[in-house]
């Protein structure tokens, strides 16, 4: 198979590349093993046996080139020749070009085409299978947890959705993505919370993003990339065991159908039934993703990609300052304390998707690609919370929320990539046209609920039912055109331009009052970029960019939604040492958003903000090396207050559970040779620092004190047998993540210690 390397007018091909295993193996030790892994290029996947949405690279000619003279490997200054060479056949391993291990090369979300990262004048994260592992990840929220500009758990323990905070913005109903494509959520209609061991990698592009995918939050995107068949066969079974009763079983087999590899498959399957660290509140999931590729020739590529999910679980716990963040005389609430009601409260969702990617390069120079999904999401809440401290400050108030909603929706992205120069410049053109639907219903009660005793509960008592008092059906088409040049002015440095032109239509129809409500909006976003790459493997970067955010529904007083906007300036430096799988990269940035959305946590309703500006550092350091040593660091300082607002008081506060400062480290060692050889440990910490909650008109009111967490893991990989154990907040340190003004004040708790065994075979 063959694959671009160089970044010139001509490719390099490469016929076989090697990759570390699943279990996180360096080369060399991976080599040593026999778990030896030829990456199939042409289905999506990057050097470093991660994939992408679509492999941007164009098939090489089919034309036999000549064998190497020996087996090397390519050098930064051997790419900068390839130009001016004719093509050669390179066999050997993955390069520390290349990526491998916690370090990833390239990352599609970022230009929509094969652009390394040091390349790409904007912050991108990602989070590889192999750091997932390691960590054991139990979900997208954990996975984001060392990531930098990130807040994936503002709530603490949620088992419910992934709340995503990026760079102070909240990002939970439009940030969210699959296989480059979005999945949506209007008015937190229903909730996603993505299965991570059906994930390659996870995508994390920081900033505005609008120019190449629509409506997006200004703070940037995740992208959730599903696991590709492989034509090469694979099979690997694993059970793990934890704490509250946790008992998970996984699979994942793939391989080749077909004698001349032009159809391959996988499926990647999970069942768990747990508990958690509160009362009644189940973590049950059955998740089954079949995919199937068709290779009929190296021009052209098709892969199906499917999936089903079914989750039981409940709300996260409201629960009285007085008692978790302030003392109460009665004592300390703990962590384990339910207050709804455990045959009333539920969580339960269901959903499905069929999409496929499909590529086909005409020549060197075109290449048209299609992505293509519709999905399906029922989600049924119903959750009992406290909504009152009486004066004995042991018994609260309740209150029944209500909420069943339906979510279907169909994506489209088609693009055509030209690669071609003119003078002296050689240009990647891309040229795409999207397209989204989305049907939603939601019916919404509330009303009163018994009182609960928060230090001796008594369940069972009677609920009233609801008044019903939302129910909606909302609908929103999403056309967008788009334009991207990527420009190589001689071997140093690259320009990126970008144009997109929105077309969205929103309706909403009020089924109690029955009014109808509808609204056309259009815009014009742009980006910018300039990156120079220095001999040293310095890459200091400018951009400039602009998002549009269509928000469709109204606030209380029945009044639509204003689109939200964005614009944010970001300078940095990228550091990618010759030789070495590490990287480095500073930024510096200044975002502004307008028109932002909240949700009421009293109410329910969303509330439209002013305008609010985040400035911040984010520094990011992410290493493998083949001695066995794993590394990810980063460090972020967020600026975010609230700039315009028609509630005076708020102008100048901070923006609600973002903390100003953010610190984490996790590092693994595997021993590379002698009798303890397959044996590792791995360990890190994340510090929180203080932030402040939300009173919805009288910011700033409630401090969130800072935290520091601990995490710990140990392994052995035997021949095909991979034992790990791993432990997250190893201190069992009691926190809160959350708090806010709601007829009181109320918190919610982290995650407390999680330990979790697991032994898997490969085979």
């Amino acid at each position: 198979m063959l694959a671009k390397i160089s970044s010139g007018r001509r490719a390099v091909p490469v016929s076989s590349v090697t990759a570390p295993s699943r279990f996180a193996f360096p080369p060399k030790l991976a080599a040593d093993r026999k778990w030896r892994l030829l990456v199939l290029l042409p289905l999506g996947f990057a050097l470093d046996g991660t994939a992408l949405a679509a492999d941007p690279v164009p098939a090489a000619k089919k034309k036999a080139a000549p064998p190497p003279a020996k087996e090397e490997a390519v050098t930064p200054a051997a790419k900068e020749k390839a130009a001016e060479l004719p093509p050669l056949r390179v066999v050997g391993k993955a390069t520390a070009d290349a990526g491998w291990g916690y370090r990833a090369a390239k990352a599609y979300s970022g230009t929509k085409t094969d652009t390394p990262l040091i390349e790409t004048p904007q912050s991108i994260s990602v989070v590889t299978e192999a750091q997932m592992d390691a960590q054991n990840t139990r979900s997208l929220a954990e996975a984001l947890r060392y990531t930098p500009g990130m807040q994936s758990e503002s709530f603490g323990f949620e088992p419910r959705v992934t709340w995503l905070k990026m760079r102070g913005f909240d990002a939970t109903t439009s940030g969210l993505f699959r296989d480059g494509l979005r999945l949506a959520n209007l008015n937190f209609v229903i909730g996603y919370n993505l299965e991570p061991y059906g994930a390659e990698r996870v995508e994390v592009p920081r900033g505005p993003v609008s120019v190449l995918f629509g409506q997006v939050s200004p703070g940037g995107l995740v992208n959730y990339v599903s696991k590709r068949p492989s034509f090469d066969p694979f099979r690997e079974i694993s059970f793990q065991a934890g704490s509250f009763g946790r008992l998970q079983g996984m699979a994942d087999f793939g391989g080749s159908l077909d004698d001349g590899k032009t159809l391959a498959y996988r499926l990647t399957a999970l069942g768990r039934d747990a508990d958690t660290q509160v009362n009644f509140v189940p973590d049950d999931r059955v998740y089954v993703a079949p995919a199937l590729t068709w290779k009929p020739s190296d021009a052209t590529t098709f892969t199906l990609l499917t999936h089903y999910q079914k989750d039981d679980t409940k709300s996260s716990q409201r629960l009285p300052a007085q008692g978790t963040l302030r003392t109460n005389p009665n004592g300390k609430i703990p962590t384990n304390l339910f207050t709804g009601e455990p045959n009333v409260d539920q969580y339960y969702r269901e959903e499905y998707a069929v999409g496929y990617v499909f590529e086909h390069h005409f020549n060197e120079i075109f290449t048209v690609r299609q992505n293509l999904r519709y999905y399906d999401n029922q989600t049924n809440d119903s959750t009992i919370f406290p909504t009152s401290l009486l004066p004995n400050l042991s018994t609260v108030t309740r209150a029944l929320y209500q909420s069943f909603g339906k979510l279907q929706g169909f994506n489209l992205d088609n693009h055509l990539q030209a690669n071609f120069a003119t003078g002296i410049l050689d240009h990647t053109l891309l040229a795409g046209l999207d397209y989204q639907h989305v049907d939603a219903t939601t019916l919404q009660t509330y009303g009163a609920a018994p009182d609960l005793d928060l230090f001796d509960p008594v369940y069972g008592k009677q609920v009233p039912k609801a008044p019903v008092f939302k129910n909606e059906a909302l609908t929103q088409n999403q056309t967008g055109l788009y334009l991207q040049d990527q420009m190589k002015l001689t071997e140093r440095w690259r320009i990126l331009g970008g144009v997109r032109h929105d077309l969205v239509d929103d309706e909403t129809q009020n089924r109690l009052t029955s009014t109808h409500t509808a609204q056309t909006v259009s815009k014009t976003t742009g980006r910018a970029g300039l990156v120079y790459l220095s001999e040293y493997g310095l890459a200091p970067y400018f951009s400039y960019a602009t998002s549009f955010l269509p928000v469709i529904g109204s606030d209380a007083a029945g009044q639509a939604f204003k689109p939200e906007t964005g614009e944010q300036y970001e300078f940095g430096v990228k550091f990618q040492p010759a030789g070495s799988n590490s990287s480095l990269t500073l930024a510096y940035f200044d975002l502004t958003r307008q028109n932002f959305i909240t949700p009421n946590p009293l109410t329910f309703q969303n509330v439209q903000g002013g305008e609010a500006r985040s400035q911040g550092v984010e520094l990011e350091g992410v290493a493998s090396f083949e001695n066995g040593l794993n590394l990810t660091a980063s460090y972020t300082y967020l600026n975010a207050r609230v700039t315009q607002s028609s509630v005076p008081e708020e102008v100048g506060e901070h923006l609600e559970y973002v903390p100003e400062n953010k610190a984490v480290l996790w590092a693994d060692y595997t021993i590379p040779t002698g009798m303890a050889k397959g044996f590792g440990i791995g360990g890190g910490t994340r510090f929180i620092g203080r932030s402040w909650g939300n009173s919805f008109g009288a910011r700033n009111d409630i401090e969130i004190p800072s935290y520091v967490l601990f995490d710990a893991a140990m392994h052995y990989t035997w021949g095909p047998v991979r034992l790990a154990l791993n432990i997250q907040n190893l201190l069992d340190k009691e926190y809160v993540t959350t708090a806010f003004l709601s007829g009181g004040e109320w918190t919610t708790y982290g995650p407390i210690r999680m330990v979790a065994g697991t032994i898997s075979y490969r085979f």
